[in-house]
């Protein structure tokens, strides 16, 4: 071998060197797999190593490994093993000190998320284990803050409402809500979620098990390109503990999923309100697919945080049974934002507790106003192949006297054992083609299925 032909090898050995992210055995590295010792240290500290050369693997082999928030950065993968569970401390002071992120549509500085990202790209987290979020003592703390308010009004019933204050531009905040979320931020102690990316690019969330969400599960905010797949999700019922909720987020898919909450199973949202409006990001080119969904408020929710609008949603190929509801979305006076092109097909429902297929624009009932950039507006939206058994209301439809909900068309829906009337009030261009409730053809909104 010559001289040249050996330089070449080398340099070629040299560059694959370089380019083999390292994949590092947390197990071996010195964590601690007996659920009591706290990882979060070892865990942070070996992602900045890895960040800081170019990116890397965490693996998780079988075991219980206990940790507070992490905080992903660029080119990191956590793989978690069948049989490895990411233990999640419930001790609050592990998730301080308060950072930025966005509470139910508002940005706000409070508890750091589970599982944390700002600014970064090519993030993973996959495999067969587990996350479980402990989420009982922030559910309990939640309800015991809320009820105090309700009783005896604003006062500190922990340290942490304190620290919230001073962390946040409360007259800010307050100025650009709308009062029917003032009594959510007089609570001033506001739950983590588990997942929440902010402003990043490729997220992957494939394969794992998330269980006992504190809040809200899987949350990214103001990302591109996010790929959810093959997850389960398994919140035993609680408050707010929705499944996967992307907001103000762009070209996410969502398929083969396994969700049971105790609030809705998907939810695509784009923030609340005036501020919002200001940031005007909406939530667009979202596909939902091949995905059960079993408790639950809603089964694919949008709104009713949706001040920056959404639009270009396709939903498809999904069963939802058990949900409160099946295609819901929502909103109210206030709010402002638009949604539009939206696309539901192929579904199956079974054992609707409420309604099959609801938009609301009277969803917190606030007072009539003058049409303005706070009215919302639903517009565009098309449901066929469409498959119910057992179900309350079968269809409601409510928009705003100043606002009607308009260019609706339903096709090919069969609904059985639907025990009340439909429900049409101030919309307008409702198309209906094959529409059969309770074995009666429905075709226009003065029908009714007596």
């Amino acid at each position: 071998m010559n001289l040249r032909t050996t330089l070449l090898v080398f340099l070629c050995f040299c560059a694959t060197t370089v380019l083999r992210a390292e994949r590092v055995d947390m197990l071996k590295a010195g964590a601690k797999a007996n659920g009591k010792a706290l990882n979060t240290k070892l865990i942070n500290s070996t992602i900045d190593r890895l960040n800081r050369g170019g990116g890397g693997t965490l693996f998780f082999p079988a075991g219980t490994y206990l940790t507070g928030s992490i905080h992903l950065k660029s080119n990191i993968t956590l793989e978690l093993e069948a049989g490895a569970t990411l233990l999640f401390s419930d001790n609050f002071d592990d998730y301080l000190p308060f950072v930025e992120v966005r509470h139910e549509g508002v940005m706000m500085k409070s508890f750091q998320p589970l599982i944390y990202a700002v600014d970064a790209e090519n993030i993973t987290i996959k495999g067969e284990g587990t996350l479980d979020g402990q989420g009982k003592k922030w559910w309990m703390e939640f309800f015991r803050v809320m009820i105090d308010l309700k009783d005896n009004g604003m006062r500190d019933m922990n340290k942490y409402q304190p620290m919230w204050d001073a962390a946040n531009d409360t007259t800010a905040i307050y100025a650009e809500t709308n009062k029917d979320y003032v009594s959510t931020l007089q609570r001033r102690f506001f739950r983590p979620p588990f997942i929440q990316p902010i402003r990043c690019k490729e997220i992957k969330i494939e394969g794992v098990k998330i269980v006992n969400s504190p809040f809200w599960t899987v949350n990214p905010e103001f990302c591109d390109n996010v790929t959810i797949k093959g997850i389960t999700i398994d919140n035993v019922p609680s408050p707010n503990t929705d499944g996967i909720n992307p907001e103000s987020c762009r070209n996410v898919h969502i398929s083969d999923c396994h969700i049971s909450v105790g609030d809705d199973c998907i939810t695509i949202k784009s923030g609340r309100d005036a501020q919002a409006r200001r940031l005007g990001v909406p939530c667009e080119n979202i596909t939902i697919t091949n995905c059960t969904m079993l408790s639950g408020h809603g089964g694919v929710v949008i709104g009713s945080e949706m001040s920056g609008s959404v639009r270009k949603v396709t939903i498809s190929n999904c069963i939802f049974d058990g949900t409160d509801r099946g295609i819901r979305i929502k909103s109210t006076r206030g709010r402002g934002g638009v949604v539009e092109d939206i696309r539901v097909s192929n579904i199956v429902m079974s054992n609707i507790k409420r309604e099959a297929v609801v938009l609301n624009l009277k969803y917190s009932k606030m007072p009539a106003e003058p049409k303005s950039e706070r009215t919302p507006i639903f517009r565009n939206v098309h449901i066929s192949g469409m498959t119910v058994t057992d179900v309350k209301t079968p269809i409601k439809i409510v928009g705003l006297e100043e606002a009607p909900i308009s260019d609706i068309v339903l096709r090919d829906i069969h609904i059985q054992e639907g025990k009340q009337k439909c429900i049409f009030e101030n919309c307008e261009r409702i198309t209906m083609n094959d529409v059969i409730i309770n074995g009666k053809v429905i075709k226009s909104t003065t029908d009714t299925t007596d």
